[in-house]
């Protein structure tokens, strides 16, 4: 088979801050799949990949990079993937999607790797060491490698096995978290209890492996909002998380949670009351040294980023400013970011053409179909990034 058609298996998501990541697919799918609110791996099979075929995906990659910096060297690049070198592949239709993934990895030059799917720690301890070792072994260049577990899995592992993991080449884990409240978990199907986040959580800071916490503002609707904010930082604050991620919720027709809010029995909060759910949370965050990052498109407010206790101010600051916007500068800068024109409150004032043209477009929507149709317009925006 020619070099440029392998091929190894990648699965289907990642978080945003790995998306210059090499990608490499330990597990398929989610071995829990009953989360209400997640449209990913729903009506796929879970399954374990063995460590030969691992080791076999992870042989190809290191056979494709080394393809790739011998078609740099003949380009006179020197071995570097330069944007002639990248230019190349890309545009060539006899390059596999994986030749094309390494060559955009080792473009951007991140030396970091994923591990997908949903909760690689389901492994045995000594296979997924095993698997981490021979990844640091092939790729000696890379300086970071992440994953995604569920604490309901961790807390089955041993703080001395957590440490093998840790020293066979596993950096990080991201956890999703979503919320510590423990009616919201069970109404949400999580399948873990507030407790177990909070184990799992210690387990992994006391193994030294770097932990990120994904937390979803709106998750507990208009019904739960105060509990879902104030009980998920309360959890947080015993764990002292490396970083708290905020991801905000949204329920396309395609999740199970949809049902509950076309019946009524679940209200989203609007993006007014979002803001004042992550003051809430922001404000509950104590004694704890984590980095909060907002860094997703369908954050209302990216800026709400900082380390933990003295950006707590200035996180608060970012959402005062948007709560004492007029109703018309909020609702301008709700469209201008839910477009992904705006990324501050500031943005407002930066750019006049922009906001004039944002100005006239919350014009003509409200004018032909009031207010409801300005609100379905911007959650249409919003739901292009799920």
């Amino acid at each position: 088979m020619n070099q440029r058609q392998f091929g190894f298996e990648q699965g289907p998501i990642r978080p945003p801050n790995e998306a210059r990541s090499l990608l490499l697919r330990l597990t398929r799918n989610c071995p829990w799949n009953q989360c209400q609110f997640c449209p990913v791996y729903k009506k796929r099979k879970f399954s374990l990949r063995t460590v030969a075929e691992i080791k076999e995906d992870i042989e190809t990659a290191r056979d494709i990079a080394d393809d790739i910096k011998a078609l740099s060297w003949k380009l006179g690049s020197a071995g570097r993937v330069t944007d002639q070198v990248i230019n190349s592949i890309l545009s060539s239709s006899q390059y596999s999607e994986s030749y094309r993934s390494i060559a955009i990895w080792l473009h951007y030059g991140t030396a970091a790797c994923f591990l997908q799917d949903a909760d690689n720690m389901i492994m045995k301890t000594k296979d997924l060491v095993e698997v981490l070792e021979f990844l640091r072994e092939k790729f000696p260049e890379i300086t970071r490698v992440t994953t995604y577990s569920r604490s309901r899995t961790v807390v089955r592992k041993s703080v001395e096995s957590l440490k093998k993991i840790h020293e066979a080449g596993l950096d990080r884990v991201h956890i999703g978290l979503e919320t510590a409240y423990d009616p919201l978990l069970k109404l949400m199907k999580k399948g873990v209890t507030a407790a177990q986040h909070i184990e799992a959580g210690r387990k992994m800071v006391e193994a030294g492996i770097e932990l990120s916490e994904y937390v979803m503002p709106g998750l507990g609707g208009q019904e739960m909002w105060r509990e879902h904010a104030k009980e998920t930082a309360k959890a947080l604050n015993q764990i002292n998380p490396h970083f708290i991620r905020l991801r905000s919720l949204r329920v396309p027709s395609r999740v199970p949670l949809y049902q509950k809010l076309k019946d009524g029995s679940f209200t989203m909060l609007t993006d007014d009351m979002l803001a004042g759910e992550i003051q809430l949370f922001i404000s509950t965050l104590d004694g704890i040294t984590s980095t909060v990052t907002s860094d997703h498109i369908m954050n209302l407010l990216e800026e709400v980023s900082g380390k933990l206790p003295e950006d707590k101010e200035k996180m608060l600051e970012v959402i005062r400013k948007y709560q004492e916007l007029p109703d018309s500068e909020r609702m301008i800068y709700r469209i201008g970011r839910r477009g992904g024109t705006y990324r501050s409150t500031d943005d407002l004032s930066r750019d006049p053409v922009t906001y004039e043209k944002l100005k006239k477009l919350l014009h003509d929507i409200s004018s032909k179909d009031g207010d409801q149709g300005v609100e379905k317009f911007i959650s249409d925006m919003v739901d292009r990034y799920v």
